[in-house]
């Protein structure tokens, strides 16, 4: 459909596929001065697809000048609005939610390198590959107000768009990113919620983010506004990145960035990343994160009356220079207040070191409090630091360093305040205070599901853990309203049947198939994949966890140059012939490696052979592995998966691949798994496809 006129459509549900490329939309919107009103209608895509991966095609594509698109809802899409080309485009009262989202692969124990993200590159819309609620491309002068996308991967992603006005938006329990920027400047992002864009963490196992943010900032992006904005319980709440340009030349950055009184807490790693770039960071709320501030090779950069509590360390900056950090408060904080450090040498074939000075020098620290801390000042391999009018209460070590440190200067009698110049739209902008938030603090709210955080808005069961002797622990979420246990399997002592919501079950593993089924009455809901729910009808939802029993015989093999895998499959394989360097019997294949596969082992140039015998009952399973760099797999002697072209592996998604086939009885597993260099990992599951 091509809309070249101003129009209201009829109210309704429209179920229409998208089409296989996302150059072709459904609906184009082309030409001036038009406003397609939805008139809250449902334009519904992917209808013959169940799960989000599998979402695709483009609802809305608008190209043109003073274009409206108001009170739209768009779901089922990989990308449910783009806009190439647009000068004062408004995009308003719209609802873009629950379209794509990757289905992620790491559980409460360990992570899966396949969900980490990677936006380094999008001078080819390489982002697109994550889909988006809305995608702006080359637009200036646009207006996104008003709107709401959750339950996708990526909210809001605008790449070379200039000078717009983000507001009262509510972009949360994302996957990944509540707003996207590359190469976007002079934008103002006024009072949205964008809590909850994360993956990557299993409380109290492991905190890694995964390179999920609430605001990401990459790649040469200047002189924008972020203020009185929400954003809470992300991977990182704001992440800046100078991007490669600068990592190659050393020059340009994110600049003149202005970040005032928002509220990042609670990320599991950093609260608000700013690297190689000179930037504003005012009067913001930083609590509860690994990191408050990540600042590495900062530079010209004013940390201005923030507050830091309890994080692991509140400030960490290496290689920065010439930064003013000021009237801060710091309390609570784990490690240290502030610690600042440089390498004695830099990489030498990395461009920015070779064309920028990068010592740690140049700061003044005056006018903060530091309460309760360990450490206020931890200093290393850092020249020409002023402290001045600093404030200590209760503060075990006030100043740590060590010879490296030099020219430390304690409450001079000169120094000068450099207090910024305050944007124009601070002081025009009439709501002046951040959203205000319903869900409860801290970052044991972050429960990850195999489709992102969980929203608490529908029933459901979350494992917390497996404890050492086979319990587990679970937390049953959701409305207003009771559960009952309809079945389960494979588990005994269920510390309790029924009960209202939330409540916590504990029960011990007892089989190889643990399954436990529950119905939900209570009040009304919309579910994880968007459906509405009316209240007082029953509910299924359940879990389980099938772990068959496998036993594995690994062997380890090098190989060299003249049997290169990339090269020649059937002459690498001869190495197998060789002595196995080492060889392992396990249940499991699950392992990561950073560096040797063990003492006096290789780390690089390596491949695994392992072998197994499963039996299972006659069914659809679906045969998943993560493997860096390639795999094969064969069952019963057949492939089922074939990834052995190194040329396909550009991201670290590239590292998972699944395939499903009908099992029945017993079978023969083999895995050829080969390691070029670097990171290294093998993880494989076998999953019922009703498990889905």
């Amino acid at each position: 459909m091509v809309i070249t006129r101003s129009m209201t459509v009829k109210k309704g549900i429209y179920a229409i596929n998208g089409f296989d490329s996302l150059n072709r939309p459904v609906i184009l919107i082309s030409g001036n001065n038009i406003t397609v009103d939805f008139n809250n209608a449902m334009l519904q895509g992917s209808n013959d697809k169940q799960l989000p991966n599998a979402f695709y095609g483009l609802a809305v594509l608008i190209k043109g000048n003073n274009i409206t698109l108001k009170n739209a809802k768009i779901t089922g899409f990989k990308v449910a609005v783009m806009a190439e080309g647009c000068t004062n485009l408004v995009i308003e009262n719209s609802d873009l939610s629950y379209n794509y989202r990757q289905k992620l692969q790491s559980n409460w124990l360990r992570e899966d390198v396949s969900d980490w993200m990677s936006y380094h590159h999008n001078e080819k819309d390489e982002w697109l590959r994550y889909g988006a609620g809305i995608y702006l491309k080359d637009c200036s002068k646009s207006v996104i107000r008003n709107n709401t996308i959750t339950g996708g991967q990526c909210a809001l992603m605008m790449m070379r768009s200039n000078d717009g006005m983000i507001t009262e938006n509510d972009f949360s329990f994302n996957s990944a990113i509540g707003i996207g920027m590359y190469r976007s400047s002079r934008n103002n992002i006024l009072h949205n919620k964008l809590d909850f864009n994360v993956r990557g963490y299993s409380h109290g196992f492991y905190h890694r983010g995964q390179d999920s943010a609430g605001i990401l900032v990459f790649e040469q992006c200047n002189d924008n506004v972020f203020a009185w904005n929400s954003v809470t319980h992300g991977g990182d709440g704001f992440f800046l990145w100078a991007g490669q340009t600068t990592m190659d030349s050393g020059e340009g950055g994110c600049n003149n960035n202005y970040v005032y009184k928002n509220d990042f807490s609670y990320a599991p790693t950093n609260g608000v990343e700013i690297t190689f770039s000179k930037n504003k960071i005012i009067e913001n709320i930083i609590n509860g994160c690994d990191h408050g501030i990540w600042g590495g090779y900062s530079w010209q950069t004013s940390i201005t009356g923030n507050t830091f509590e309890n994080n692991r360390i509140g400030i960490a900056i290496e290689h920065g220079q010439h930064n003013n950090i000021s009237s801060n408060q710091f309390e609570n904080n784990k490690l240290s207040a502030i610690k600042l450090w440089a390498r004695k040498t830099q990489p030498a074939d990395w461009g920015y070191a070779n064309k920028r000075d990068t010592r740690s020098m140049n700061y003044d620290f005056w006018n903060n409090s530091f309460k309760n801390e360990s450490i206020a000042f931890d200093l290393t391999l850092t020249d020409d630091i002023i402290l001045d009018e600093n404030k200590y209460e209760t503060v075990k070590t006030t100043i740590k360093k060590d010879s490296s440190v030099t020219n430390l200067a304690i409450d001079p009698e000169n120094i000068s305040d450099t207090t910024t110049v305050i944007p124009g739209i601070l002081n025009t902008w009439k709501l002046n205070r951040i959203p205000a938030t319903t869900f409860k603090k801290g970052r044991d709210q972050m429960k990850i599901t195999e489709w992102g955080p969980y929203n608490y808005r529908y029933p459901f069961l979350f494992l917390k853990k497996i404890d050492s002797n086979g319990v587990y622990h679970f937390d049953v979420l959701g409305p207003k309203g009771k559960f009952k246990i309809k079945r389960s399997k494979d588990l005994r002592n269920i510390s309790m049947s029924e009960g209202p919501l939330p409540a916590e079950i504990t029960a011990q593993k007892n089989g190889v198939d643990v399954q436990i089924n529950l119905e939900y009455i209570g009040e009304a809901f919309t579910g994880q994949f968007g459906k509405d729910h009316p209240a007082n009808m029953v509910y299924d939802f359940g879990f389980r966890d099938f772990q068959p029993e496998i036993y594995w015989h690994v062997n380890w093999y090098k190989w060299d140059s003249a049997h290169n895998p990339n090269k020649n499959y059937e002459q690498f394989q001869t190495v197998y012939n060789n002595n196995p360097v080492k060889t392992e019997q396990t249940k499991k294949i699950d392992y990561t490696w950073w560096g040797a596969i063990g003492k006096n082992m290789p780390a690089d140039s390596f491949a695994i052979v392992a072998t197994g015998t499963v039996e299972v009952e006659k069914g659809n399973y679906i045969v998943s592995v993560t493997a860096d760099d390639l795999v094969k797999i064969f069952i019963d002697g057949k492939p089922v998966i074939d990834f052995w072209d190194v040329s396909k592996y550009k991201y670290d998604e590239d590292t998972h691949h699944e395939a499903t086939i009908p099992l029945n009885g017993k079978h023969t597993i083999r895995i050829e798994q080969v390691e070029n260099s670097g990171y290294a990992t093998l993880i494989f599951k076998l999953i019922p496809h009703n498990n889905r």
